[in-house]
């Protein structure tokens, strides 16, 4: 207790006195987490408790709604950093506990480049390698929290390079004694070239980690398809506890082995005798059952007969639905949530839809969120995307870190200050200093909605500050917060010293405050290759929408040898519009990450059909070349810059063609 002032004695008696649960901030300085017996150390490793404590949150803001909404429950897919995303996760009720099955496939962030000695080198891999097991250990400890107690289940799949580090922190967080199978299962091998010298062996399979939450989860049973024949097989079994009579007794003048017994009681086996299932061994007269002939056998933990992974999106590392389908089947039952916190192609989303199970998805990318929500919306019934049209549950996309700022200017009041205080990970908590009222807590720290729809068109300016003070100064701490839209501010500094207390400014819309984290606020980066695709990301903070500034020429041009048209986009300005860190310094096209096309748009729902890499655009003079005949009535391009911003654009084959009819009429080819 020696870490708590009397004034945070005072407020844990009030919300105790409440009934209200007790912030996370507190939890661990009053109970401090037990100290492990051994652990894996490495340079950056923070302590569990500070990770949840610290970690921001940031709302879910919905943008559209596939299918009808009804009541209850509705499947989310969630565009933002997973981590940010499950810290808010932990605040609803019917998520937290909630969520039977975890299952992710996490990317590895070991392909830098460095250039230098081989002692450099292996300096940077160990940087690397720490960074990496440090991210996905940050989000092990998120997705423990948010696993049912009772009969929760993770599945981690990785492959070698970092499995065996993995392993040791799993052991950490969910303990060593909930380890439940190491499973290997079969993945794409690249042929060899007779006679070709190797300096290593042939990567033939990945590893998938399973952990449970409690000692008493069960597993239903999984089969592989393996045909076995009728057989005879020897009647007796080791008995290990040196015991049970029940299965000691003699049959066909035979006693069970030393340190063995028979493998069923003697009332099965006479009925089993009778039924023609156990007989004498022919040649040696000891006991023998029958095992019928099957189309299926029960799964050991090698999967030696489905492949990881897919292809058919052509999206990197796509999953094997076979695969999802049995680690589903196996940990979890129709209804349940399943949640894959690096969503990728959607493999989990779309088999859990077919299974009948709730589902999450989160993910980083745009265009794995494009991917997913074309793949949702072309649903087959089987299992690899076969069989009748699936329609799928209603399912809602969100944002989490990047946000539509015109709609949340329309919010009513109640809803912004919610908003507003879960935007900066504040706790929504109402309470009266000196006759003011003020909004929750940041931290240990009060915080204030600053309510710019007051009538009269109130600013925030230092006279606020001011008059605050003179009101509440004496009875707050060192550090109090307001949060108001960037508009209703008329001073530049982050915070405004009055007496001893800092007042600081939280902006709306906002990116970087020092003061307040250990390093800038970054923004999810979009990959401009596609090598890129499945780098680890790890977000701070958040910032609102901003569509880039481009500006394309759409021609049609013949081809080299000119016996075909090619529909030719010219990007001549692309320029990010984000206000983060370092955009503004960019040149044109370097915030470019990809442009994404929809063939045939209906005019609501963009489905992606193609996604052209920025690396891609640049190698071909910065044009993107469309198939003529792909282009059906309209079509839509999406100009994705690597701050997730989007801007879009409608076309039709008229929009090219004009051109090309432009040039033959001038006689140019």
């Amino acid at each position: 207790m020696t870490n708590l002032s009397e004034r945070d004695r005072q407020r844990i008696m009030e919300i105790l006195e409440s009934g209200e649960e007790l912030p996370i901030d507190y939890k661990h300085i009053l109970f401090p987490p037990e100290k492990k017996e051994y652990e894996l150390v490495y340079a950056g490793k923070e302590r569990e408790e500070d990770i949840l404590a610290d970690t921001m949150a940031v709302p879910l803001q919905p943008i559209k709604t596939f299918g009808k909404n009804g009541n209850g429950w509705t499947n989310k897919l969630i565009f933002g950093d997973n981590l940010q995303v499950m810290k808010s996760l932990l605040d609803d009720p019917n998520v937290k506990g909630q969520v039977k099955l975890i299952y992710i496939d996490p990317p590895f962030a070991t392909k830098q480049e460095f250039r230098g000695s081989q002692d450099q080198k292996a300096y940077q891999d160990k940087i690397a390698g720490a960074k990496f097991i440090e991210f996905l250990r940050k989000r092990l400890i998120f997705l423990r929290e948010l696993l049912s107690d009772d009969d929760g289940s993770i599945y981690v799949h990785l492959d070698w390079k970092k499995a065996h580090y993995i392993k040791t922190i799993m052991d950490e967080i969910f303990m060593e004694s909930r380890f439940k199978n190491e499973v290997i299962v079969r993945r794409t091998q690249k042929n060899y070239i007779e006679g070709e010298k190797i300096n290593s062996l042939n990567v033939a399979f990945d590893s998938i980690f399973i952990y449970t939450k409690s000692n008493d989860t069960k597993f239903n049973p999984v089969y592989k398809d393996e045909k076995r024949k009728e057989t005879w097989h020897a009647f007796d079994a080791p008995n290990w506890s040196g015991g049970r009579p029940n299965l000691m007794y003699e049959l066909f003048g035979h006693m069970p082995p030393p340190s063995r017994c028979w493998v069923w009681t003697k009332e099965k086996a006479e009925k089993a005798i009778k039924e023609g299932k156990l007989r004498p061994n022919p040649r040696t007269g000891k006991p023998q059952y029958l095992i019928p002939a099957r189309d299926k056998v029960i799964c050991t933990n090698l999967w030696d007969d489905i492949n990881a992974y897919s292809f058919k999106t052509g999206y990197p590392t796509e999953k094997n639905e076979k695969l999802i389908e049995r680690i589903l089947s196996m940990g979890s039952s129709e209804n349940d949530i399943v949640l894959d916190a690096f969503a990728g192609s959607g493999t989990t989303l779309a088999v859990a839809e077919k299974l009948g199970r709730r589902w999450i998805g989160i993910d980083c990318g745009k265009l794995a969120i494009y991917t997913i929500q074309k793949r949702l919306l072309n649903l087959k019934t089987k299992i690899g995307n076969k069989g009748k049209p699936l329609k799928p549950k209603p399912f809602t996309l969100y944002h989490a870190g990047l946000y539509d700022f015109p709609k949340l200017r329309r919010l009513p009041w109640k809803d912004w200050r919610l908003f507003a205080l879960h935007l900066f990970n504040c706790r929504d908590n109402k309470h009266t200093v000196s006759g003011i009222e003020l909004d929750g807590y940041k931290g240990r720290s009060d915080v204030l909605v600053f309510n710019y729809q007051q009538e009269g068109g109130v600013v925030l300016d230092y006279g606020f500050i001011d008059d605050l003070h003179s009101m509440i100064g004496s009875k707050v701490g060192k550090q109090f917060f307001i949060i108001a839209p960037a508009a209703s501010v008329v001073f530049l500094e982050d915070y405004i010293d009055t007496g001893s207390t800092r007042y600081y400014i939280l902006r709306i819309p906002y990116s970087i405050i020092n003061e307040l984290h250990t390093r800038d606020f970054e923004a999810i980066k979009q990959p401009i290759d596609e090598s890129h695709v499945n780098d680890t990301v790890d977000a701070v903070g958040f910032d609102f929408i901003r569509p880039p500034k481009v500006e394309c020429e759409y021609l049609s041009k013949h081809s080299k040898d000119q016996l075909q048209e090619i529909a030719t986009i010219e990007i001549k300005t692309f320029k990010s519009e984000a206000m983060l860190k370092g955009a503004s310094q960019l040149g044109n096209r370097e915030s470019l990450s990809m442009a994404m096309v929809d063939f045939d748009y209906d005019g609501e729902i963009f489905n992606l059909d193609t996604v052209y890499y920025a690396s891609e655009i640049e190698k071909n003079g910065w044009e993107v070349h469309l198939p003529i005949e792909s282009i059906k009535g309209q079509m839509m391009i999406i100009y994705l810059d690597i701050y997730g911003n989007e801007y879009r654009e409608i076309k039709s084959l008229d929009d090219f063609k004009s051109h090309l009819n432009e040039m033959d009429s001038k006689g140019e080819k």
